[in-house]
């Protein structure tokens, strides 16, 4: 008996230096996972660096259309780091992803700033020569961006396309020089993210730039800064200071009409809503003007909002609105008048409930 139980003792002894080697391993496996994942975002840190995100801001406006803060943009970017040719390349590059006459514009907005600044030029791109293997340079370009080579049947049906993007786009400009690919791919990804309906294409070049190195972090980053070029043709207006507390993050007011009907176009920053609250009487209409964004009425699902829709709050309401984590968000409020009307704010969206949206 005093044998079986020793035998137990010994057996009871190993198992337990057994668990204890395992949750010591378990915890060396941790400790090294925590490591590699500080250093993949410090590495990531690195990669999306200020002139790359002045590349992405040039990008989303000139997407847009917006002329007049792709100026600004421009002078603060080649205040810093950028140079006037590097500038010019983003711009050259962003024909192929919003159009001839908004790249041409948008070189002629460059040409008058350099014109009217000291700025410096840098390094000029090179072109290919004519008798370059553009379908082979552009091929072999393609698939070192994508991992594998790009084929199926819209290229089938299209084959012009694939001409197209493969001697033009990646050979020609690709090969120019001047930029990387990873500036070229943060420039498209700012691109295709201040543009609606362009999902396809945008996550494809997510996918390019994260095997370049960009974290999601960076994609999230990069996404929330171009999706304020699609913001309202009303402007963002002034901080909104006055109900600040009632808010989660930073928020802006451009009054349009107080004479009446109240009726002002509200700009949420990413990631940002309001609390819970109920128009008491009165009611709100909602019109959204830019970006993308959620409303929900208590014990309902959430909706997702883009530009152009609509929402009539009814009086009574516990409601909510925001802006989605990767985009700016803004919409016409007005105020339906009635005798006696009133706010009521209550507790703020938890974190939980809101990180569930997707």
């Amino acid at each position: 008996m005093k044998f079986l139980t020793g035998i137990v003792c010994i057996a009871s002894i190993i198992g337990a230096g057994s668990v204890l080697a395992d949750e010591s391993r378990d915890n060396l496996k941790s400790e090294e996972t925590a490591q590699m994942n500080t250093e993949k975002e410090a590495v990531s840190e690195k990669l999306l660096t200020d002139s790359r995100m002045e590349i992405a801001v040039i990008s989303s406006y000139t997407a847009a259309g917006d002329m007049k803060n792709l100026e600004s943009a421009i002078i603060q970017g080649l205040s810093d780091e950028l140079t006037v040719n590097e500038v010019k390349e983003v711009l050259v590059q962003m024909y192929a992803y919003c159009g001839f006459p908004k790249s041409l514009n948008a070189l002629n907005v460059l040409m008058d700033v350099a014109k009217a600044g000291n700025y410096r030029e840098g390094s000029m791109g090179v072109t290919l020569e004519s008798s370059a293997r553009k379908i082979y340079i552009g091929d072999r370009k393609q698939i070192e961006l994508t991992g594998s080579k790009v084929e199926g049947p819209l290229f089938d049906f299209a084959p012009a396309i694939d001409i197209f993007l493969k001697e033009h786009l990646f050979a020609d400009i690709f090969s120019r020089g001047v930029l990387s690919d990873l500036d070229r791919e943060v420039a498209t990804i700012a691109a295709l993210s201040a543009v609606d309906g362009l999902e396809p294409q945008l996550n494809a070049h997510i996918n390019i730039g994260k095997r370049l190195g960009l974290s999601d972090a960076d994609i999230l980053k990069i996404r929330q800064t171009a999706s304020k070029a699609k913001m309202s043709e009303f402007g963002i207006g002034e901080p909104n200071d006055a109900y600040a507390k009632y808010f989660t993050g930073r928020s802006y007011l451009k009054t349009i009409n107080s004479n009446g009907v109240f009726t002002a176009n509200v700009t949420f920053e990413p990631g940002v809503r309001n609390n819970w609250h109920i128009h008491h009487k009165g009611g709100q209409i909602l019109i959204v003007t830019g970006g993308r964004g959620y409303y929900q009425e208590w014990g309902k699902d959430p909706v997702v909002l883009k530009k152009g829709d609509s929402v009539t709050v009814a009086p009574g309401v516990k409601h909510w609105h925001g802006a989605a984590p990767d985009s700016w968000f803004s919409h016409i409020a007005v105020e339906i008048p009635a005798e006696g009307s009133s706010n009521e704010w209550l507790e703020p969206v938890s974190d939980k409930d809101y990180s569930k949206l997707k």
